[in-house]
């Protein structure tokens, strides 16, 4: 919400300046996001005489001008302005000066050969309203040489940003109320202006819709003179941000911003018969005044006629009841609107407007007499006019709400010690009625705060008023000794994860846990996935039941962007629905690898792709990490319909519990999902990892190196060719775990020197002795345990 200074000052007797105003609102609760000096806009501008004005020597549509700016010689300036006159006072922008509204630095220059010094402005250059026909033409006792901003009366604008709870202060009034309470000035009474009532209202007004309008007012205004509004009225309007309209239109708006009531206007002439408050029948249109025609149905509140709907009730006025520049008589209406009612067919319409922001907070029911009474005293006062008797179909809530208060409360809730008779101040001059030899007191709020709803409020109002930045710090109690970690088992695993995945190179990317059902249902498995039955939209309507997809998505956003490799991994969680409706979350971390491994160059010659055995290598890297026992691990198929049968598997402890899958993905999966360049995935299943046994009691101890090197043997084995590698390494391992610490495979071969269904497998083995080197029948006697284990697998030893 704006205001400006002086509008502010027209509720508030204060001599505070804009920093001390400012500061008061942060600190009672109402925020300042800015403040705007309209001023600095118009530095360098001075009210300037025209001396004289003769033709432009060579052009028929520019004068030459000769100025007196009061400060020296006058200045000669180029003009093409059809009002501009000797005699005339001005506007005058001189060299250095930025035009407002287009951000034009004025200088010295030479127009058609003709030197100027400067420009004499217009209305819109300056940003003051729309008329651009001439130059701005000032009274006769404008002062010459006075700056323009000063002699305006341009004055500071607050942006203030409410809170949805406090619709009180949707009016200047309401926060100038405030900010007396706060001790900032004295709150200046609502000057009602004079008129006199002459006969009934000649419209019949009522409610057929009690419940969606409890209260609607309203009277006859005839004779009015519209047009455009003084210029008071319009500085007003345009520090709020609004555009001057029409001098009814005007005036409801001022009610508005000022005291948070909004009003409307209907040209008399063009209603028929009864103006009613009823619901709206289903299929019926309004055109409104956005010029948009809007369909409603029965849930709606409407403002009509016999002809038809004229205003969708508290948001919106109609197109073709709107006052104009021929109104002379004027219905005013003043009524009290369903906050639920009209939030709810906001939101059915997409609609929105300062009156329904209003209406939809909730004003104050207690204002619907004074507020048409104001308005009505304004109307008379500027646009003239004899206003009929006043009108009220129906009854606005009036029931009060009264709460029982113990100030010690303020000092148990707030922290603070406010005296009694302090509270009692604040609270009654924020309009609370309080009954202070009641123990506790009994305090009744205003219709306009529906805020406040029990002793806690109460204590919100007297700490926010008497200062918030006056509550003393206090440190929370801490006990003695070493804190506790606070992270979990899980959370550590995770983090351990992030760092080796970074580490690998891997870009960490982070999506939403929603996919579009489509995309979802690709990675379900026969899983039930849990969707939304009002999204934000129908992308984000199914919760994830795979990590992959989603970075399959953001995969195909940076490869459509140009992007030729791709490292990316997230930490998250699957979503899956049990059969008795329960929800089942799953921590899971995804790797996607997409498009080129090593980059086309003079060395490679063609581009490399990423592979399988990549996929592998980052799912057993991170495994490794998460604290799986990565050496017993066991690859297998069956990775899933997404991934290609041919090359993907599976990484498990036993043959049901799966720890990952990898490989690279189906191309019917790059095809649902658009993606035109090869990708790898991996899926870890973090939940499915074992924990470590005693890992509760576990104790980091020094690494000690063993006294004795070790020794490394290699051996080829011709196994039949659909036998996994990994198997044979796991064999040869565990042939004689007392001196066998590692098995590594450097060698895969099938092709010549080759029986037809084998491969031949090369592992080298690392033994570690103990407390002594190893003897030639040592060596002989492990070599041995090797080769039988292997061939439990169907191994022979290669000659």
């Amino acid at each position: 919400m704006k205001f400006s200074l002086t509008w502010l000052k027209d509720h508030l007797e204060t001599e505070a300046s804009v920093a001390e105003l400012a500061a008061a609102m942060n600190r009672i609760g109402l925020e300042v996001e800015g403040i705007e000096d309209p001023a600095e806009k118009l530095a360098g501008f001075t009210v300037a005489k025209v001396l004289t004005a003769a033709k432009h020597p060579d052009a028929d549509k520019l004068q030459v001008l000769t100025v007196d700016t009061g400060a020296g010689d006058p200045l000669q300036v180029v003009c093409g302005a059809p009002n501009a006159r000797s005699g005339m006072k001005g506007v005058l922008g001189q060299p250095g000066a930025v035009v407002p509204s287009n951000g034009m630095e004025l200088r010295k220059s030479a127009i058609r050969g003709v030197e100027s010094n400067g420009m004499m402005c217009s209305v819109r250059e300056l940003e003051l309203g729309d008329e651009h026909d001439g130059i701005i033409e000032l009274p006769d006792d404008a002062p010459v040489g006075e700056s323009f901003a000063s002699y305006h009366g341009t004055s500071p604008v607050f942006d203030v940003a409410i809170t949805p709870n406090r619709p009180d202060c949707m009016g200047v009034h309401g926060i100038a109320r405030d900010l007396a309470a706060a001790g900032m000035g004295t709150l200046k009474p609502i000057a009602m202006p004079p008129f006199e009532e002459a006969g009934a209202c000649p419209v019949e007004i009522r409610t057929d819709d009690p419940e969606g309008c409890p209260a609607f007012y309203g009277r006859v205004i005839t004779g009015v003179r519209n047009g455009p509004s003084p210029d008071w009225l319009q500085q007003r309007l345009q520090s709020a941000g609004q555009r001057p309209i029409s001098l009814l239109v005007d005036l409801t708006n001022y009610l508005m911003l000022a005291y948070g009531r909004p009003a409307h206007a209907y040209d008399l002439a063009k209603l028929n018969g009864a103006v009613t408050a009823r619901r709206a029948k289903d299929g019926e249109q309004v055109l409104a005044l956005n010029e948009k025609t809007y369909t409603l149905n029965s849930e709606m509140t409407v403002i009509a006629d016999d002809n038809g709907v004229h205003d969708i009730a508290g948001i919106m006025g109609g197109e073709n009841s709107g006052c104009s520049d021929s109104t002379t008589d004027v219905l005013l209406e003043i009524a009290y609107f369903d906050p639920h009612r009209i939030g709810q067919t906001g939101r059915k319409l997409g609609l929105s407007s300062d009156a329904r922001t209003r209406f939809e907070r909730g004003v104050d029911p207690a204002f619907l007499d004074d507020g048409l009474d104001l308005l009505t005293g304004l109307i008379a006062e500027l646009a003239g006019g004899a206003a009929t008797q006043k009108v009220r179909a129906g009854t606005p809530p009036a029931e009060a709400r009264s709460v029982s208060f113990d100030p010690a409360l303020t000092q148990r809730l707030g922290g603070v010690d406010v005296a009694s008779d302090e509270q009692q101040r604040i609270l009654e001059s924020l309009g609370f009625a309080v009954d202070a030899s009641a123990v506790p007191w009994a305090v009744t709020a205003p219709l306009r705060r529906h805020d406040v709803e029990g002793p806690a409020d109460l204590v919100e109002e007297v700490v926010r008023i008497y200062g918030i930045d006056d509550i003393a710090s206090v440190a929370l109690p801490r006990a003695e000794g070493v804190a506790v970690p606070t992270a979990s088992s899980e959370q550590k695993q995770e983090r351990r994860v992030r760092r080796a995945a970074a580490g690998r190179g891997l870009n960490e990317a982070v999506t939403w846990s929603f996919l579009p059902v489509p995309e979802a249902e690709h990675f379900a498995d026969g899983h039930k996935l849990w969707a939304l039955d009002n999204p934000i939209s129908e992308d984000m309507k199914a919760m994830r039941p795979s990590m992959i997809p989603g970075l399959l998505m953001a995969a195909k956003r940076n490869v459509d962007r140009g992007a030729g490799a791709l490292r990316l991994f997230e930490i998250g969680r699957r979503y899956f629905r049990n059969d008795d409706g329960s929800s089942n979350e799953k921590p899971t971390v995804g790797v996607v690898l997409a498009g080129e491994k090593t980059p086309r160059g003079w060395a490679s010659g063609k581009a490399v792709h990423f592979d399988a055995f990549d996929a592998k290598a980052e799912a057993m890297a991170l495994l490794a990490e998460a604290g799986a026992p990565a050496d017993k691990l066991q690859v297998m198929g069956e990775a899933g319909g997404q991934f290609h049968p041919g090359q993907s598997g599976t990484l498990r402890l036993g043959p049901k519990n799966v720890l990952a899958r990898f490989g690279a993905l189906h191309p019917k999966t790059l095809e649902a999902f658009d993606i035109e360049v090869p990708v790898v995935a991996v899926e870890i299943f973090l939940d499915a990892i074992p924990g470590k046994k005693g890992a509760a009691s576990f104790a980091r101890s020094n690494y000690s190196p063993p006294a004795l090197q070790s020794v490394m043997r290699d051996f080829a084995f011709l196994v039949p060719a659909q036998l996994p590698a990994g198997d044979l390494q796991r064999m040869v391992k565990g042939a004689d775990k007392a001196n066998i610490v590692d098995a590594r495979i450097f060698d895969v071969f099938a092709g010549q020197g080759v029986p037809e269904g084998k491969k031949s497998v090369a592992i080298e083995v690392t033994l570690q002795p103990a407390d002594k080197s190893y003897k030639e029948e040592d060596l002989k006697a492990i070599s041995d345990k090797v080769v039988a284990a292997a061939a439990k697998l169907g191994a022979e030893l290669r000659g």
